[in-house]
């Protein structure tokens, strides 16, 4: 056998190692850089109510500024539970996520007996996009000039007056019976799948009272199609600073207010999950951004991906609690 000498053998070895080391530079640098393709954005609701609004305003803006294509994908059903499940079970590539808000993170973990995703265990908070109180409203037509007028009919004829509200377990669900607990009235209850025929509803006077968010209400406000009795919020809103908060009107520490944040599967990359941070806080800081949102009736969030974790961690028993003291359950 001939013997390779050790200067050569040492060569030898040193060029395959530079050859390896350079194969795998190549490699990662010719990896693509994300997003390569669409984004899918998944709103639980059907089109038109204030989760589809916030996210389709602040996926164009990206779409825009960065030519990403985000998709909005509206998948409603069983108060927002199939379209969060889809994105708990996709692929933790950064190419699903949802726009999830308090009722099916926050709220369906304890209304729902079985919840087909953990909110903790099955995301990773992205970032926290917008917060929003509830709105009372009545048609335009309505006697109701006020909530305390409302009370009094109620207290007169119980169960007479209906509330309409956008599904069972969401914020204005349980801001209504918390309302109505407050004030010592029953009301009839009609859960809606969504805001379209709710609003259609309100304003022809098949329904008497309406909750829910600012976004979804604001527009029929403006247009004097329906008027607002109350917000529930602990100050009162900025696009609506005419209406007076439960607080105000006797309801003394009454707070209820929904929030809408973007999360991806859990194991997604953590370099896209702060790519993806960086971004969507760069689009709302953008005047024309936080000018919309404010005008469609959001306040402006953002942050960090652990803040809008901690947030979640602790919104859950918070909520939990308020579902346990109305009795409120789904099978």
């Amino acid at each position: 056998m001939t013997k390779i000498p050790c200067a050569r053998r040492r060569a030898a070895l040193l060029g395959t190692a530079l050859f390896m080391a350079a194969t795998l530079s190549t490699g990662a640098v010719a990896q693509p850089v994300y997003p390569s393709k669409p984004i899918r954005l998944v709103v639980p609701f059907p089109p038109g109510g204030g989760t589809d609004m916030i996210a389709r305003v602040v996926a164009q803006k990206l779409t825009e500024t960065l030519k990403w294509t985000i998709v909005i994908d509206n998948r409603p059903g069983a108060g927002g539970n199939l379209g969060v499940d889809q994105v708990a079970k996709a692929p933790a590539d950064g190419y699903t996520l949802v726009m999830g808000q308090t009722s099916n993170l926050a709220i369906n973990p304890t209304l729902y007996t079985k919840l087909p995703y953990d909110p903790l265990k099955d995301f990773t908070p992205v970032v926290l996009v917008a917060n929003s109180p509830i709105v009372i409203a009545v048609p335009e037509n309505s006697p109701f000039k006020n909530f305390a007028q409302v009370v009094a009919a109620a207290k007169g004829k119980p169960k007479t007056l209906t509330l309409g509200y956008p599904g069972n377990g969401t914020v204005a669900h349980l801001a209504g019976e918390q309302a109505e607990n407050a004030a010592g009235i029953e009301l009839q209850h009609v859960p809606y799948k969504g805001a379209a025929q709710a609003l259609t509803d309100l304003m022809s006077g098949q329904i008497d009272l309406y909750a829910s968010s600012v976004p979804t209400l604001i527009g029929q406000v403006r247009n004097q199609k329906v008027r607002a009795l109350v917000v529930t919020s602990a100050k009162r809103s900025e696009q609506l600073p005419d209406v007076p908060t439960l607080a105000e009107s006797g309801y003394k520490n009454f707070e209820a207010v929904t929030w809408f944040g973007i999360l991806a599967p859990t194991g997604t990359p953590a370099a896209i999950v702060k790519t993806l941070n960086t971004e969507f806080n760069k689009a709302m800081q953008l005047p024309d951004v936080a000018a919309k949102l404010k005008s469609d009736g959001g306040d402006v969030m953002g942050g960090t991906p652990e803040a809008f974790a901690a947030l979640l961690k602790a919104e859950i028993p918070r909520w939990g609690k308020i579902v346990k003291d109305s009795g409120a359950t789904i099978d």
